[in-house]
């Protein structure tokens, strides 16, 4: 399918985020997917994402969650840096800026406001969780390799999980805790590492990411179609 995208700003309640929109090209409405980002920013990589769902025929949004600071993208060899920007992050902040995000699609004509979903890598896969937790209008939310056993909850969504069995930033317990908590929602690909789904890095899994894209593509379709 083919797409459009832009820079576009979102108001927050801290200011003004930058986000990068990709959607499919014609009129009509679409059901449109959050695509939030690793610790690293919103880089290439994301944004390669945001305009493959885009091109499956949703509006994607990836939003610049680190856009208190200036040119806030750091590379993948800059591991100290990425964990200070993430770690600057609070929860509450996280969500109310998620929640922006929501609300600027939900306001835009091409949109279908009732069916908002949300997908994030690492960092942005724990930032997934807590929208699916922590009450916002999203209808299916797809993390991949998130920190989120130290914030088990009730998720209001369906939702997906996705993680790597020799990764090297989430000890196995959290791992295990996590499926213990979701056991129908948790898939673990036992030799699969952190950022398996990064192609073009050496973490990428040429067996399993296409396996969990394709999972992701079907998840979505099942609950932002209907």
């Amino acid at each position: 399918m083919e797409i459009s995208s832009e820079s576009v700003s979102v108001a927050t309640a801290d200011g003004t985020m930058q986000a990068f929109l990709a959607r499919p090209k014609g009129g009509g409405k679409h059901p449109a997917v959050i695509v939030v980002m690793e610790a690293f920013g919103l880089n290439d990589h994301i944004k390669d994402v945001a305009k493959r769902i885009a091109a499956e025929g949703y509006v994607a949004l990836a939003p610049d969650m680190y856009y208190r600071e200036k040119d806030a993208v750091v590379g993948y060899d800059q591991l100290p840096e990425a964990i200070r920007l993430m770690m600057a992050l609070k929860d509450d902040g996280i969500v109310s800026d998620i929640g922006s995000v929501i609300q600027y699609l939900s306001g835009k004509e091409f949109v279908r406001a009732d069916r908002i979903g949300i997908t994030g890598f690492c960092m942005g896969g724990m930032f997934t969780y807590l929208a699916a937790t922590r009450g916002l209008d999203v209808q299916a939310a797809v993390g991949f390799y998130g920190r989120i056993a130290d914030k088990l909850g009730t998720p209001a969504c369906p939702h997906l999980h996705f993680f790597g069995g020799r990764d090297a930033f989430i000890p196995p317990s959290e791992i295990e805790a996590s499926r213990a908590h979701h056991p129908d929602e948790v898939t673990v690909y036992e030799d699969a590492e952190h950022g398996f789904m990064r192609d073009g890095s050496d973490s990428y899994h040429a067996e399993h990411a296409p396996v969990a894209w394709k999972r992701t593509l079907e998840f979505f379709a099942e609950h932002l179609r209907s």
